[in-house]
C-alpha cells in the first residue's frame, strides 16, 4: 500500500513540474529567438538589348550605265539663191512664231511706180515642220501712219523651194485699198498648213517694219539752151 501511495506522489510531482515548465514564467529554458534578418532577393531588371543598325554596303563593281542621247545627222537642201539682199526680221517678244522657225524681208521699204526702186519686196519664211507643212499663206494689209487705220487682208499663197523653205515677192498693186493710202506702213502676217488645211502654225502680225512709199522722181536739170549767134 505504501508502494502505490509512494508512485501515485511521484506521479502528481512529475505532472506538476511539466505544468509548470509550461506556464508562462516558468523556469523554462526561453526558447532562442531567431534574429537573422532575412536577405532580400535581389529585384530582376531586365535588360533590353540595343539594337544596332548595320548600314548596308554599297555595291562594288556595280557598273552606272549613263544614257548618251545619239544624235542623227540631217540633211541639208541647198536653198534657191535669192538676187534680193534678204534682211532678217527679229521678231520681238510681242510677236508669236508659232510654227515658224524665221521670217526674213528683202527690204525695210519699197515704193508704188516704176521710177523708183525697188518696186517690191520678198518675204521669206522658214517653217518648223517642214515635213508636215504643205501650204504657207501670206497676209498683208495696209496701216495709215497718220491715222493708224488698216485696210483689209490680201491672202497670197507662198512658194516653196524646199526644205520647209517658202517665199512670195509682193508687188504694191496687189494689195487691196492701195489707192487709199500714202506712204504706209505693209503689216504681215504667216499662216502655215498641212495638206488638210488644217492650220498647224501661225505669227504674230509684224507692225511698223515695212513702209510703201511714194515715188517722187527727182526731175533731171534741162540742158541749157544754146545762144543764138547773130550775123550781119
Amino acid at each position: 500500500m505504501k508502494k502505490i501511495y509512494a508512485i501515485t506522489l511521484f506521479s502528481i510531482m512529475l505532472l506538476s513540474c511539466s505544468l509548470n515548465m509550461l506556464l508562462p514564467g516558468g523556469n523554462s529554458t526561453p526558447v532562442p529567438t531567431d534574429t537573422n534578418t532575412p536577405t532580400e532577393l535581389p529585384s530582376l531588371t531586365p535588360t533590353v538589348p540595343t539594337l544596332t543598325f548595320t548600314p548596308t554596303p554599297p555595291l562594288v563593281g556595280v557598273r552606272t550605265h549613263t544614257l548618251t542621247p545619239t544624235i542623227t545627222p540631217t540633211s541639208t537642201q541647198p536653198t534657191e539663191t535669192s538676187i534680193f539682199l534678204v534682211t532678217p526680221d527679229t521678231p520681238t517678244p510681242g510677236v508669236e512664231m508659232k510654227g515658224f522657225v524665221s521670217v526674213n524681208i528683202s527690204s525695210k521699204e519699197f515704193f508704188k511706180g516704176a521710177e523708183c526702186q525697188p518696186t517690191s519686196v520678198k518675204f521669206v519664211a522658214q517653217v518648223a515642220d517642214s515635213a508636215g507643212t504643205a501650204f504657207v499663206v501670206l497676209f498683208v494689209r495696209f496701216k495709215s501712219k497718220q491715222t493708224g487705220t488698216n485696210s483689209e487682208w490680201t491672202s497670197i499663197g507662198m512658194s516653196t523651194i524646199g526644205a520647209g523653205t517658202f517665199t512670195y515677192e509682193l508687188t504694191p498693186d496687189e494689195m487691196i485699198g492701195v489707192d487709199s493710202f500714202e506712204n504706209p506702213w505693209v503689216q504681215y502676217q504667216f499662216v502655215a498648213t498641212n495638206a488638210d488645211a488644217n492650220e498647224i502654225g501661225r505669227t504674230g502680225i509684224f507692225s511698223e517694219r515695212l513702209s510703201l512709199l511714194e515715188c517722187v522722181p527727182t526731175p533731171s536739170p534741162s540742158p541749157s539752151p544754146e545762144p543764138t549767134v547773130l550775123r550781119p
